[in-house]
């Protein structure tokens, strides 16, 4: 199976191509993208044509797409998928939905895992893994009320992503490993959507939708 995945749940675009022989080319944003304003709209589809020529591959030559569908960005979520609706659309391939938050955790180098997505208005979207398990399905919460939570289960998980790096200090003054500043597990690397969405399942590109948890941020007036 050859796979395209792509993921704009966070400030960084990221792209890969998982070829059928299982080599995987991919666009892998540098860490300190994550604290830089987002520009999928000009960012995501030159990853996409990168990954896909050093993989070698037409849009023919794809089985299907995966996107990260989320939770994260309002603004991102929404480019992204709609992205990977119209070109899953344009070239007949089916999409496949993929957590970003699962996503994340996969990068992450320690048997607990806690995934933290920045969800502004003070809160990080969660989630906790043992593994591949889903211990905590994907959550919005501030930092203190998710805290609070890992001492009521005696949790110590090492946590990764542009959410643990903005509230690093409070994570780690309560007890909570962050991944070094510096490492690649803070980004939700499309191998990641790649390597998950091997074994989602194939869906129509209208019935693919962002996971977004909450309400956006912008609300239309009365």
């Amino acid at each position: 199976m050859t796979l395209l995945g792509i993921d704009t749940s966070t400030p960084a675009a990221a792209a890969c191509v998982m070829r059928w022989d299982g080599e995987a080319f991919e666009v892998l944003p540098a860490v300190d993208r994550l604290e830089r304003p987002p520009a999928h709209a000009s960012e995501l589809m030159p990853a996409v044509a990168d990954a896909m020529d050093r993989a070698g591959v037409d849009w023919g030559d794809l089985d299907a797409i995966a996107v990260g569908v989320g939770p994260g960005t309002f603004t991102g979520l929404r480019i992204g998928i709609a992205t990977a609706r119209a070109l899953a659309t344009a070239a007949g391939l089916p999409l496949r939905r993929v957590s970003s938050l699962a996503a994340l955790a996969a990068g992450i180098g320690a048997p607990l895992r806690l995934p933290l997505i920045d969800a502004r208005r003070g809160e990080v979207f969660a989630a906790l893994f043992d593994d591949g398990r889903e211990l905590w399905p994907p959550l919005a919460a501030s930092p203190e009320d998710l805290v609070e939570r890992l001492r009521e289960g005696e949790f110590t998980p090492l946590a990764a992503g542009d959410g643990s790096l903005r509230f690093r200090g409070m994570l780690e003054a309560a007890g909570i490993r962050v991944a070094p500043q510096d490492s690649e597990a803070h980004v939700v690397r499309a191998l990641h959507i790649c390597r998950l969405g091997e074994g989602a399942l194939d869906e129509s590109p209208e019935a693919v939708l962002p996971e977004y948890l909450r309400e956006p941020d912008a609300k239309p007036q009365p």
